[in-house]
């Protein structure tokens, strides 16, 4: 699984005009990308591994503040462009691989106490963002 992290101070995503998903208050933007070797046990790794990452203001984590998180799929995080000047998707896991797996990243926070707000899997999303720092990680599990 890869993760593009970024802490916000709000952020929404929009499927066809309407809002799927918000956090109105300081928390976590998260992009995911599922590729085909990752495992529930990925899923759960890496939601521990955002919820106690301790990048929001004084060094604290999502954890510490109980700050919500906007969790988005995004199978393009895993783009080839070695070659050429067109994407390759091959290592993007495909939607019946990637979409419980991405629903297990979601489903483990939510057990760790975060509150979760969601895209829509496999939609054309617009996302909004504040990006607070700017702060952004990428992180692989």
């Amino acid at each position: 699984m890869r993760a593009v992290v970024q802490r916000v101070t709000d952020a929404s995503v929009e499927v066809d005009g309407e809002v799927v998903g918000a956090i109105d208050r300081p928390g976590l933007l998260v992009l995911l990308g599922v590729t085909h070797d990752d495992t529930g046990e990925t899923a759960r790794t890496l939601a521990a591994k955002i919820w106690t990452l301790r990048i929001l203001r004084d060094e604290r984590s999502a954890a510490d503040e109980q700050a919500p998180i906007l969790a988005i799929s995004q199978f393009t995080l895993y783009a080839d462009t070695r070659k050429g000047r067109r994407p390759s998707w091959s290592a993007a896991a495909p939607g019946p691989v990637s979409e419980p797996l991405y629903d297990a990243f979601c489903a483990a926070l939510e057990s760790l106490g975060a509150k979760v707000e969601r895209g829509r899997f496999g939609a054309n999303m617009q996302v909004h963002l504040t990006n607070d720092g700017p702060v952004t990680l990428i992180l692989d599990a």
